[in-house]
């Protein structure tokens, strides 16, 4: 038989007061002095007192849940990211939920649906492919949210970011990649749809542009989104070909995995880096300082901006005024880049 729980009514009998004096007490009640809360708070935890936590979420309206949407739970970008919440979530004691919506705004409106049947406390989504355009769908938030990984200019008055600067990354990756010599510079995307992806684009033609070199689309891969769903290291393995075959020296990888697929394959094709060919990627991950050759990549902080986005949440919990947050990236420079020959500059192709 198992042992009896400890109830408040037991702590009340101990401590010679009524039920509704240690229940308050419990709550850090002003209506109770500081010496009886402190007293109560003693016992309880003497007669190892456990709160019901259902019995607390009814009446204070509150669940102590979070719900916490990503594109892939595959990715490890989001791996970090998730870190990050759940590391000022704990402090805070909240526990979180997690949901995949792979990319596809059906499933992510599925999913915010799902968190308000269990009426968590705030939800934090990544990657959104929320737009101004569904307006009737944006109605039915009634919790506090933030987005991550993405800008709110759209939905200002319903939604609070917290977001990378993507277009910066995109001019940082090429930058570097011009500063080592490189005029002959591909992109390779994933074309998901997300505003990263359309960002980090237009980052790399800013700093082409710059530098005062033609924007050529040939040096452009992106996969068609009609395209079967595929892995982002499946892409770069795929599309590395064709952009190797229009002659560029280095390539700026929409993320790590991406390019982690275009190392893969430049083994493949017996293509040297950075040797013959430079890559940079985006966000990096763990893995990126463990691959070989190390990658150069621009650091997203991702552990910081789950925590910045979970300590946003907080803020509005409590009813706080809080400013949108853009994230400055970094450049990370490893040895998958190198100065180019002019010979090599002038033209690559596949041997």
């Amino acid at each position: 038989m198992s042992k009896r729980k400890i109830s408040i009514e037991d702590i009340a009998r101990k401590a010679g007061v009524s039920h509704s004096t240690v229940s308050r007490a419990l709550r850090d009640s002003p209506l109770i002095s500081s010496k009886v809360r402190e007293e109560i708070k003693r016992l309880a935890q003497e007669m190892n007192y456990v709160p019901n936590a259902i019995a607390q979420s009814l009446q204070n309206q509150r669940t102590y849940t979070v719900g916490v949407i990503v594109t892939s739970i595959a990715d490890p970008f989001f791996g970090e990211l998730v870190e990050g919440i759940e590391q000022v979530a704990r402090l805070a004691g909240l526990n979180v939920l997690l949901n995949a919506s792979h990319g596809d705004f059906d499933q992510e409106i599925a999913a915010i649906e799902n968190f308000h049947y269990r009426r968590v406390d705030g939800i934090l989504v990544a990657d959104s492919r929320i737009g101004k355009h569904y307006t009737k769908q944006l109605n039915q938030f009634t919790v506090p949210t933030v987005l991550i990984n993405i800008e709110t200019k759209d939905q200002s008055e319903t939604f609070h970011s917290v977001a990378i600067d993507d277009r910066l990354g995109g001019c940082l990756a090429v930058e570097h990649l011009l500063e080592l010599g490189h005029t002959r510079i591909g992109y390779l995307g994933v074309g998901d749809g997300s505003k990263a992806d359309q960002q980090r684009l237009e980052g790399y033609r800013m700093a082409l542009n710059q530098a005062g070199l033609p924007y050529n689309t040939d040096w452009v891969a992106i996969p068609h989104r009609d395209e079967q769903t595929i892995s982002d290291i499946d892409i770069g393995k795929t599309l590395l070909p064709q952009l190797v075959n229009t002659g560029v020296t280095s390539i700026f990888c929409y993320n790590d995995m991406v390019a982690v697929g275009a190392l893969l394959a430049c083994k493949e094709l017996s293509i040297s880096v950075p040797e013959d060919l430079s890559l940079v990627g985006f966000d990096n991950i763990p893995l990126a300082s463990y691959i070989t050759p190390p990658l150069t990549t621009v650091s997203q902080r991702m552990v910081e901006m789950g925590e910045f986005a979970m300590t946003m949440l907080l803020e509005l919990f409590e009813g706080k005024a809080v400013d949108n947050i853009l994230i400055s990236p970094f450049l990370v420079k490893r040895e998958s880049t190198a100065t180019v020959s002019r010979a090599r500059n002038s033209m690559i192709t596949l041997r």
